[in-house]
């Protein structure tokens, strides 16, 4: 696979202030039952890097810690971690709003079949990657298939309460961009899913969030190999918004990847950007306690420019 760090490190992307810590985002695995092009954290069903129990009981105790607010599970498909049930409950236990990543057809997987009731159970926020409403563009993107499993899981989860007002289980769909291009409006692109999908399979959903494609991993190296990467950055600066600034989410959130270590988002941690004391050592979730956050800088690169093109770009959707 072609790397970009090179390409987007140094760079001229303006300075970024931290703000209180909100939301522990948590990567508990890079094994993933599908692989999509888009995919910025190269997941796929042969990586078997996973969150140990003991890095997910040092998570637990920082909740409490640091009064975190807000959990946010992702991975590859965060499911797929052994301790992963466990983490949701003693989260949950502890009063935190704890959010799913999920990909929709690992609620299909084998020995998963129980899992919307468990995700229901537990009033987990469910954030699902739907990249389109028409099978063809999706399976394109992530499979031969995946549109068919990923509306039946949609069907499972509202058949649970999820979506439904009222219900106060929330679900998320997520959209990213096929190709080197940025979303269009999220407002608007919402009201065309809710349409097409309630017209054609009775689904409702919350929100729907548009994601900008990084161009790292999986996505930058499938940019380099097209010669598009270059066109795709000059794309991202030149819709550069400043006042976008205020809402990137790396202001209020730490990520933590299946190792322990802290990153200021799961982007800087797929490109290897810890945040590291004054020696430049990479810092762990062992030192969050003590640590002052609002005088570690955050590390920034080309790449950062996707998360302020246009309307922007965050895990919560457009800014």
């Amino acid at each position: 696979m072609l790397e970009t760090v090179h390409l987007l490190t140094p760079s001229d992307f303006p300075s970024i202030s931290r703000e209180k810590l909100t939301t522990l985002q948590v990567n508990l695995g890079l094994r993933c039952n599908q692989v999509c092009i888009h995919c910025h954290v190269n997941a796929g069903p042969k990586r078997d890097e996973m969150m140990s129990l003991e890095m997910i009981d040092l998570v637990l105790s920082c909740l409490d810690r640091e009064d975190i607010s807000t959990l946010d599970l992702t991975g590859g498909a965060p499911e797929l971690n052994p301790n992963f049930r466990y983490l949701v409950e003693a989260a949950v236990a502890k009063g935190v709003h704890v959010m799913d990543r999920c990909n929709l057809t690992i609620l299909s997987e084998p020995g998963q079949e129980d899992l919307a009731q468990f995700l229901a159970d537990n009033r987990v926020e469910v954030v699902a990657s739907l990249p389109c409403y028409l099978e063809e563009n999706v399976d394109a993107q992530r499979g031969n298939g995946v549109f068919a499993r990923s509306i039946t899981g949609l069907q499972q989860l509202n058949a649970l309460g999820y979506g439904m007002p009222e219900s106060g289980l929330s679900l998320n769909l997520v959209y990213n961009p096929a190709g080197a291009s940025l979303p269009p409006s999220q407002q608007v692109l919402e009201s065309a899913y809710k349409t097409e999908l309630a017209e054609r399979f009775a689904i409702q959903f919350n929100h729907l969030f548009t994601i900008t494609n990084m161009p790292i991993q999986r996505f930058g190296s499938m940019l380099l190999s097209k010669n598009e990467f270059s066109d795709y950055m000059t794309l991202l600066k030149g819709a550069y918004k400043g006042e976008n600034l205020s809402s990137v989410m790396c202001r209020s959130l730490l990520n933590v990847d299946w190792q322990g270590y802290l990153f200021d988002c799961d982007f800087n941690q797929m490109l290897d950007m810890p945040i590291t004391d004054a020696a430049e050592r990479p810092l762990h979730l062992r030192e969050l306690q003590g640590l002052d956050l609002l005088s570690t800088g955050i590390k920034v690169g080309g790449h950062c420019y996707g998360c302020t093109a246009g309307q922007g770009s965050s895990c919560g959707g457009a800014l």
